[in-house]
């Protein structure tokens, strides 16, 4: 059934509210059937009338309105809501029949779905209102009215309101029904369930469900539902609550829900949920609503379009459901009824609105399109066949006629031009033919373009003349004018026609030509003119002349006549109160101006005279003052143009210190205080003032000290001062009139500055003699003397010596206990205070001198050198011993000469830059703290002259054999030698010098050294080393081998195959690596897996024989070549294959396709989480299947491990293994291990995690790099503290 229109809607297209009174935004409507006697006429007109059920509702029993929940539309059914009106309701009186929509028999009835119910002080009336009873001879034209509220219909912020009626809403789909409800597994939680009720209208209801607690920890959730879905924990209000309690003592739970105020609408099957964590268990109960029967009333259908009554609860809601239920009228209408469709029908249509307003209607736009499906009646003209058509139009001067035919030729005719009739003239003519009736309209102006009618009798018609005016076109437009004030102006237009009316225009605005406009306005013939007779300023703009046809526009420019300055002002400078003089000269010599000062108009008086002759204008002021400085403007009148100059009033500058009672100039103030000196100053402009100190310029923005200038005084400003701040201040200050200066003195009085450590020249064993210098600033004030402190160098505590004031700067303390380092510091006090203490001492200790040092000798000699050696001294005391001093003297003399200028800690010195052939004595002291020991000296005396000892080389065990190593290793050779003086050593390879680019060779007095870095097999040969002592030569030969790994065999064959037995042969490498040749490894492999094994290893001849091998198999063989280093990297293969075959028989091959056993890496064994203990080996294993063999890469944290020795990775068989050595918590992380061939790759991840830590100590000793240590001490940390 197609939708009917839809309430909610306006006529301005915005959605309007359609919830019932009482629900206060709750949601929309359902489909409601209602049954409406249509009125005869619509039978009569042919309308088809709504199927009906063909069901005559019984008089005597009423039945009660039932509503349905609407479907939803389909999109045929929304373009098109107002066809279940079908044109068939009337607004006028009529008896409405609402009745049960019948069903057919194949559809399922849907949910609850209710009618929005009324106000509760309603419902009693709406109970006992009958039903209307339809008259007999209308019941076969009963039809059936389907009206949808849609839930969008309901605006979003009036359904989420509390007092919203939770009842209204939609029922189960039909299609849902058949559908199996799913629900969680059933269980026993509820010990008493809701029953069934009925409840009369308005009545209340309680429903309670009760939940045993006991074995529950937490409360259980319950949800009241009506129907299927609706869950009513959203719809509480003033129409239902929920409640829930529970009792201690019996662990029960107990959940309400009250109905209150029960309406009709409010039946159906509700249903409660309980759930606890996996645990549910539900109820449904029935709720039936009765009312008491209704009698017939007579309804007025245009209730369905009309708002509730003034000042009720549910005024302006729209009232649908006060139709269905049937309510009593609560005050009787006398009014007559009006039949609303013939007023819209025979109304304008911008009078709709005004009649929906005045009868309540609101669903306008409903009605409307109703109206335009109902065909329009055409009244036929009585007096006129054929009417005037609505418009019509003319040329200007042309000729119009207009024609009516008559249907009555008898009527008289009156013709109306704007409502006033028209009466025959020469240019109105009236003719008549037959029925026709024509009037002629001569020579039509534009006085002419009007609305005419003409009546015939009763009955009118009308039309619309149009006289259409040919264009006057501008022939000759306007010409721009430029000129000069007081000259003529006349601009000039020619149109195409005479006597044409034309407008003149001023930048858009029409020109005045009245008697006393300077504006004249003449036309010749075609030509139009425009004159201004005095040009002045104000006329120049755009001048536009206005026709029909056309406009013509032109710019006119008056400008002032040129100035011309013979002679401008001049900035000057006069000293205050001196006479000021402007002058200036200008041409046009007539034009007056004004003076003005710094933008202020200047009037003359007593003071001040302005005076203007001819082309001269002046300014003269008798004695200026400050006030007449700043900038003086002369403006002609009516020129923009003006003349300016600077004056300036200048006065010279002047600091009074007179005004300071301070003598000669001098401030003291102690350290510390606040200081501020203000000083009045004068001059004008304002002096620039400048403080300085020396050549230091005291500046505004300065933190301690700065400096203020303000009106007429300056400021130095001193926040804490300080001892720096004592001196002579220069004020300076300048201005154009000249420079002042002036002298200040500040004396800052302060405790004297400590002095500077003492010193302690001499230590006794109990005493000490100190002495100091006097502080270098003594505060400005007399030293009056010294406090002396002393404190063991330990102790922090400080002991006074004095309490008298020493004046001298020299003390010696005693009573000092011997082997206690001691620390001294010294006060400085003038007339202020006490300075602060100076910097300790160093700390000394009172101890004696060591003994002598023992056992002085000789160790060697040489033409300009003595060595000497001894032993430290027997006796060293307390303080230690610092060092040794050497000292030799020359025979026969007594000076004795420090050999080293600092002590030397050891017990061996040489004595250099000695004459050869000399003879010295040699002494050495032990020096400590105390002071030098007793000297400690030879018996005899020295002979400075070397002694030859002849090279020896004492060439290594290890190294008189041939020296090998393997390419890429270092290579680092020591050979000692013997020999003074010091030998020459030269190396040869080959009899030829060695290059250093390659071999690094380093001497030293006693021995040799060849270094290899990168060692290569160039570096093979025989190395020869010289060392020469002046005629005496000595020389050693070295024989080094550098040694690689060998070539593969140069060519491998197979010389005879017979039984299971093949016969090789092969020719030794061609590339030995520099070693023989120890061996060669063969190995065997079938054709079909191409798997090689090995046969024999180790094997010394070029010529072997393979036996034992399989009947049937075909075998191809590849040898190694074997040295001192190792297996050649690659095998040298046979280029054929061996066949074995059994003997007298003759195996017949078949063709067939070899399997193909590649595959990607796959991991048949993944690595596994493992944990290792601190400072033991472990090991990470994991089984890989490939074909080819797979590369296998180890990871550790994403980064490939290569090269570091502390991993070991073996790969046998496809079972991957990686040994960490001795792991550390370092060593920690995400291991990965990726193999990889030709057709893909695969990986698996395992974590490690190391127990048992290192400390910081041992990570260094093992050489982890710093940044990693500091990780791991972080990471550590944060372990422990989350234990």
């Amino acid at each position: 059934m197609p939708e009917p229109t839809k309430k909610d809607e306006t006529p301005n297209g915005q959605p309007e509210e359609s919830v019932a009174p009482d629900t206060n935004g709750a949601l929309p409507l359902p489909e409601i059937s209602l049954e409406v006697s249509p009125p005869p006429e619509a039978v009569t007109e042919g309308q088809e009338p709504v199927e009906t059920d063909g069901k005559q509702p019984d008089p005597a029993e009423p039945e009660p309105v039932q509503a349905v929940v609407a479907q939803e539309p389909s999109p045929t059914e929304a373009a098109e809501p107002n066809t279940a009106l079908n044109g068939t309701i009337q607004l006028k009186p009529a008896e409405v029949g609402v009745k049960e929509q019948a069903e057919s028999s194949n559809t399922t009835e849907k949910g609850e779905g209710l009618c929005s119910p009324q106000p509760a002080d309603d419902d009693a009336a709406a109970a006992t209102t009958p039903s209307p009873t339809p008259q007999p001879e209308e019941a076969n034209t009963l039809k059936k009215l389907s009206i949808e509220l849609p839930n969008d219909s309901v605006p979003l912020p009036e359904m989420g309101r509390k007092d919203s009626v939770w009842s209204l809403g939609e029922g189960q789909a039909p299609e849902d029904l058949e559908k199996p409800v799913d629900t969680p597994p059933r269980s026993t939680l509820l010990i008493e369930s809701p029953q069934s009720a009925s409840v009369a209208v308005g009545g209340d209801v309680t429903f309670i469900a009760k939940v045993e607690a006991k074995d529950l920890l937490r409360k259980p959730t319950v949800k009241w539902f009506k129907g299927k879905w609706m869950d009513l924990a959203s719809k509480t209000g003033k129409h239902l609550q929920l409640k829930e309690t529970f009792e201690r003592q019996t662990k029960i739970h107990t959940f309400e829900m009250h109905i209150i105020k029960a309406k009709e609408n409010y039946a159906g099957n509700y249903r409660c949920e309980v759930t606890y964590k996996d645990k549910f268990d539900s109820c449904s109960f029935d709720l039936e609503v009765k009312e008491a029967g209704q009698g017939a009333q007579n309804i007025d259908i245009r209730s369905a379009f009309k708002r509730s009554s003034e000042g009720q609860e549910d005024a302006g809601e729209l009232d649908f459901s006060g139709l269905l239920k049937h309510r009593e009228p609560k005050q009787q209408d006398d009014t007559p009824e009006v039949d609303v469709w013939e007023i819209l029908k025979n109304a304008r249509p911008d009078e709709y609105e005004k009649i929906a307003f005045m009868y309540g209607i609101t669903d306008l736009r409903g009605l409307l399109r109703r109206m335009k499906k109902i065909p329009k009646e055409e009244k036929k003209s009585e007096a006129f066949a054929k009417k005037l058509d609505p418009a019509y139009q003319v040329d200007k001067g042309g000729k119009i006629r207009l024609v009516v035919d008559l249907a009555d030729p008898t009527v008289e005719l009156k013709w109306y031009k704007n409502g006033q009739e028209i009466r025959p003239t020469p240019k109105y003519i009236f003719e008549h033919k037959g029925t026709q009736r024509i009037m002629v309209i001569n020579n039509c102006g534009m006085n002419d373009d009007a609305a005419y009618s003409v009546a015939a009798g009763d009955e009118k018609c009308t039309t619309e003349l149009f006289v259409k005016e040919l264009p006057v076109k501008i022939v000759k437009g306007i010409e721009p004018v430029k000129t000069t004030v007081n000259e003529r102006i006349e601009l000039e237009c020619e149109v195409s026609e005479e006597g044409a009316q034309v407008k003149w225009m001023k930048n858009g605005v029409e020109v005045p030509t009245g008697v006393r406009s300077r504006y004249r306005v003449k036309s010749e013939g075609t030509k139009h003119f425009l004159v201004i007779d005095d040009a002045s300023r104000d006329d120049t703009g755009t001048y536009s002349i206005m026709a029909t046809g056309g406009t013509s526009e032109a710019h006119v420019q008056v400008d002032l006549k040129p100035l011309k300055i013979y002679q401008d002002l001049q900035d000057i400078t006069v000293k205050l109160g001196q006479p000021l003089k402007l002058h200036c000269e200008i041409y046009p010599g007539n034009v007056p101006g004004r003076w003005y000062r710094n933008g202020q108009l200047i009037q003359p008086n007593d003071r001040i005279n302005i005076i203007h002759r001819n082309k001269v204008h002046r300014l003269e002021i008798e004695a200026s003052s400050l006030h007449d400085a700043g900038d003086y403007t002369f403006v002609p009148e009516g020129y923009s143009q003006s003349l300016s100059a600077k004056v300036h009033i200048i006065d010279p500058p002047r600091v009074h210190l007179d005004s300071l009672n301070f003598p000669d100039n001098t401030v003291t103030i102690v350290a510390g205080n606040k200081l501020r000196l203000e000083i009045p100053i004068s001059g004008e402009p304002a002096p620039r003032v400048v403080w300085m100190k020396g050549e230091r310029v005291i500046l505004e923005s300065g933190h301690r000290v700065h400096a203020e200038t303000y009106g007429d005084q300056t400021s130095l400003t001193i926040d804490i001062t300080e001892r720096e701040d004592t001196g002579n201040y220069k004020i300076v200050l300048q201005n154009e009139a000249g420079e002042a200066t002036a002298s200040v003195k500040i004396k800052v009085v302060d405790i004297p500055d400590p002095p500077e450590a003492p010193l302690v020249p001499e230590v006794g064993g109990d005493w000490c003699a100190m002495t100091w210098e006097p502080p270098k600033y003594d505060g400005g004030s007399p030293i009056l003397g010294y406090f002396i402190e002393r404190k063991k160098k330990q102790s922090s505590r400080w002991m006074r010596l004095n309490f008298d004031l020493i004046k001298e700067t020299t003390f010696e303390p005693k009573k000092m206990i011997e082997g206690v380092p001691y620390e001294v510091r010294i006060f400085a006090v003038n007339a202020i205070g006490v300075s602060k203490p100076s910097e300790p001492s160093k700390a000394f200790t009172p101890l004696a001198v060591t003994s002598e040092p023992t056992m002085l000798v000789v160790d060697d000699v040489t033409d300009t050198t003595v060595t000497v050696k001894w032993r430290p001294p027997e006796t060293i005391g307390a303080a230690g011993l610092d060092g040794y001093l050497v000292e030799y003297c020359i025979e026969g003399g007594d000076d004795w000469i420090v050999s080293n200028k600092e002590l030397t800690e050891k017990t061996r010195y040489t004595i250099t830059g000695l004459t050869p052939g000399s003879k010295i004595l040699v002494r050495v002291r032990a020096i400590n703290a105390a002071g030098p020991s007793a000297p400690r000296s030879l018996q005899h005396a020295i002979l400075v002259k070397e002694v030859v000892e002849p090279p020896k080389i004492r060439v290594p065990r290890h190294l008189k054999q041939t020296y090998t190593r393997r390419v890429g290793e270092a290579v680092n050779l020591v050979v000692p030698f013997m020999g003074k003086p010091r030998p020459k050593v030269t190396w040869l390879k080959e009899g030829k010098p060695i290059e250093q680019s390659h071999v690094s060779i380093r001497n030293t007095d006693c021995d040799s050294i060849i270094f290899i870095r990168k060692a290569e097999r160039s570096h093979s040969g025989k190395y020869e080393m010289t060392v020469q002592v002046e005629n005496h030569v000595d020389t050693a030969i070295i024989d080094i081998q550098i040694v690689d790994l060998p070539g593969p065999p140069q060519c491998v064959t197979i010389e005879d195959v017979w039984g299971g037995n093949v016969a090789l042969v092969w020719t030794p490498p061609k590339d030995s690596g520099n070693a023989p040749i120890t061996g060669y490894t063969i190995q065997k492999a079938d054709k079909k897996t191409m798997e090689w094994y090995t046969c024999i290893e180790h094997y010394h001849r070029t010529c072997i024989t393979i036996t034992e091998l399989v009947v049937g198999n075909e075998y191809f063989f590849r040898i190694y070549s074997e040295n001192m280093c190792g297996l050649s990297e690659a095998a040298t293969q046979t280029k054929k294959s061996a066949l074995i075959v059994k003997e007298g028989l003759q195996v017949k091959t078949h063709d067939f396709n070899d399997h193909d056993f590649k595959e990607a890496p796959k991991f048949t064994q993944p690595l596994i989480n493992t944990f290792a203990i601190a400072g033991y080996n472990t090991t990470l294993n994991c089984s890989v299947r490939a074909n080819p063999r797979p590369k296998v890469i180890w990871m550790k944290n994403k980064i490939i491990i290569l090269d570091d020795p502390r991993y070991r990775m073996f790969s046998n068989q496809g079972v991957c293994t990686l040994e960490i050595r001795k792991p550390s918590p370092y060593d920690g992380g995400m291991y990965t291990c990726k193999a990889i061939n030709d057709l893909g790759e695969a990986q698996v991840d395992c974590k490690l995690e190391v127990k048992g830590g290192f400390t910081f100590y041992e990570l260094m000793q093992r050489g982890v790099p710093l940044h990693l240590i500091d990780k791991y001490m972080n990471e550590h940390k944060i372990v422990e503290q989350e234990k």
